[in-house]
C-alpha cells in the first residue's frame, strides 16, 4: 500500500514536470530563439573567416576570455583563454598548418536565456607537408555583456 502511494506521487510529479517543460513556445520567445541562433551562427562563421584570414587572435575573440574557459581536444584539456590560444599557436604554427577551415552540419540549440550549445563538423584543407584533417565539435556558449562566447569546446579529430 505504501509503495503504491509512492508510485502515485512520483507519477503526479512526473506529469507536472512534463506539463511545465512541454509548454508551447510563444511567438515572442520563438523570435528570440531564432535571433540567438542566427547570432551564434554568425559568430561561428566570423570565426571561420578569421581562421581563413590567418588570424588566430581574432579567431579566439569568439571564446570567453576567462580562466574558466575549458577546451578539450587531442586527448587533453586545458583551462583558460591564454592556454587555449597557446595551444592553437603550437598546433598551427604557419598558414600551411592552418589551412582552409570549413564548418558544416551546424546545429544550434538554445538551452536557456544565457546558455546555448552548438554541434557540428569541421574540416581543414591544408597544403605543404600537412594532411587534410577534420572532425566534430561540441560548443557550450554563454551569453555575456559582449554577446555570445564559447565557454566550453570539445573538438575531436576523425583521423
Amino acid at each position: 500500500m505504501r509503495l503504491d502511494f509512492l508510485y502515485f506521487c512520483c507519477l503526479i510529479l512526473l506529469t507536472g514536470v512534463l506539463f511545465v517543460t512541454c509548454q508551447p513556445v510563444t511567438e515572442e520567445a520563438s523570435v528570440v530563439l531564432t535571433a540567438d541562433t542566427a547570432t551564434i551562427r554568425e559568430l561561428l562563421m566570423r570565426q571561420q573567416d578569421d581562421w581563413n584570414d590567418g588570424n588566430i587572435e581574432t579567431f579566439m575573440g569568439a571564446y570567453l576570455n576567462s580562466d574558466s574557459l575549458r577546451f578539450a581536444s587531442g586527448g587533453s584539456y586545458r583551462f583558460g583563454w591564454q592556454p587555449t590560444l597557446d595551444r592553437y599557436h603550437t598546433e598551427y604554427p604557419d598558414r600551411d598548418a592552418m589551412g582552409l577551415l570549413t564548418f558544416f552540419d551546424l546545429h544550434i540549440d538554445i538551452l536557456s536565456e544565457n546558455w546555448a550549445m552548438a554541434f557540428g563538423s569541421w574540416n581543414l584543407k591544408r597544403s605543404g607537408e600537412y594532411k587534410d584533417i577534420g572532425g566534430l565539435f561540441t560548443l557550450i556558449l554563454l551569453r555575456t555583456l559582449d554577446g555570445w562566447r564559447i565557454a566550453y569546446d570539445h573538438t575531436s579529430s576523425a583521423s
